[in-house]
């Protein structure tokens, strides 16, 4: 499955040559007639899914859409606060399943630190992308750490983690047509990246680790994925299943 990166002539040729470096993918000067392609617009960096579709485009924005109105009613999240609990100070949170950063902004707008990790190369550009362009208006995330690597050994490596928090991607029913394309569009940028996206794996590499709380984000209906769990916090569509 090919990729490349399309150069605009007005765009950044320092930016556009470190993208290529960093993904080691080719440069081209005009939309290729079939595949996938990343470029950077004005608005930011854009993965095209299929370029004979280029409305199938993802591109993060913290500051509008779904995630910018998220923002705005940080008060309305209560089983994700029910689910980090009442701390007398601030946490660290350690975010495995990172994506496109839906919680990990929140967690910060709250108040907490956040070490989030992406396995995917892509993903971790368009996020930070993301972070990059909203720093100024979103000052706290100057207390988010963005890594890019395989988050059972970036876990290891880390220190004095309150919280882990992994929510890995299942099925969305079709219905939900926004987020149903975004998770498309991810599945197939770690197609691309022949990345193997087990979430499960994830969850029990860390839970053999040393951790104080593991909150793992399920849909409400699915199966409980290890026993051994404490609580609960359900909510209408999902669930946290608590470890502690």
């Amino acid at each position: 499955m090919s990729c490349c990166i399309f150069a605009h002539s007005h765009q950044d040729a320092e930016a556009i040559q470190y993208i290529s470096d960093y993904l080691s993918m080719e440069i081209v000067n005009e939309i290729p007639l079939s595949g996938s392609f990343l470029d950077l617009r004005e608005s930011g960096l854009h993965f095209t899914k299929d370029s004979t579709n280029l409305s199938s485009s993802l591109h993060i924005d913290f500051l509008s859409g779904p995630m910018g109105w998220r923002l705005k009613r940080t008060d309305h999240e209560t089983s994700l606060k029910k689910a980090i609990g009442k701390n007398k100070e601030d946490i660290t949170i350690f975010d495995g399943t990172a994506g496109l950063l839906s919680d990990t902004i929140i967690f910060l707008a709250l108040g907490h630190k956040v070490i989030a990790c992406e396995q995917s190369k892509i993903i971790f550009l368009l996020v930070n992308d993301a972070i990059e362009r909203a720093k100024t208006e979103l000052p706290f995330l100057e207390n988010l750490v963005l890594l890019n690597g395989k988050s059972e050994i970036q876990y290891k490596e880390t220190q004095n983690i309150d919280i882990v928090y992994l929510d890995p991607m299942y099925p969305e029913p079709s219905k939900n047509i926004l987020r149903s394309g975004d998770i498309s569009t991810i599945n197939h940028i770690l197609h691309i990246e022949n990345i193997d996206d087990d979430g499960d794996a994830i969850f029990f590499s860390i839970k053999d680790s040393n951790f104080k709380k593991i909150i793992l984000k399920r849909p409400i209906k699915a199966d409980i994925i290890d026993k051994n769990i404490n609580y609960q916090v359900k909510g209408k569509s999902t669930r946290f299943d608590i470890y502690i």
